[in-house]
């Protein structure tokens, strides 16, 4: 049984209020799990600043970030990320075919994409050790060092979202959830 409690703006600690502020402004709500992060401003900010900084500043397009995000969430059982994430990479416009392959954990559409969902799965399953002939074979997919360090990149942003929200059961936003996993 969980006691943490999702915020709202009114009753997050004060270093919260002002970041949760940001949180409506980008988003036009209050993510219910940004509410729960608000407990502690210091994972609030961790977590908002993980996921700017895989969102705009390393080299993976939208496809390339669902995979990342999609098969972290799908792996760790997130029942909050999957539906958030499936509604997010709609916005950003990723191809239908792959958001469901990474719902349902089937095949990629294409090799290389294939690549980054299977080492990114190595990662998280092995805890971060991989094999060397592992990482040769996403480097001849057409990826490089500075991707697999971007993957952990994502995987940190991830490791905060999946284990607090099942920490908190957080409650699926309106928005995402026509977008969760029926099991």
């Amino acid at each position: 049984m969980s006691t943490l409690k999702i915020h709202t703006i009114e009753s997050a600690p004060e270093g919260s209020k002002k970041q949760l502020e940001e949180s409506v402004k980008a988003f036009g709500m209050l993510p219910n799990l940004h509410g729960v992060l608000a407990e502690s401003p210091a994972i609030l900010e961790g977590y908002k600043k993980l996921h700017e900084l895989f969102s705009t500043q390393t080299s993976f397009n939208a496809e390339e970030l669902t995979v990342v995000w999609q098969t972290i969430n799908v792996e760790h059982e997130c029942h909050y990320c999957v539906p958030a994430h499936t509604a997010i990479a709609h916005m950003m416009k990723v191809d239908d075919q792959l958001i469901e392959a990474l719902r349902n954990k089937a095949a990629m559409p294409n090799a290389k994409l294939q690549a980054l969902h299977d080492t990114t799965l190595t990662l998280v399953r092995n805890r971060g050790n991989i094999s060397d002939e592992e990482l040769t074979s996403f480097y001849e997919a057409g990826y490089n060092e500075k991707h697999v360090l971007e993957i952990i990149l994502g995987l940190s942003q991830k490791v905060i979202s999946n284990y607090v929200n099942h920490i908190a059961n957080t409650e699926v936003d309106e928005p995402f959830k026509k977008f969760a996993l029926v099991h």
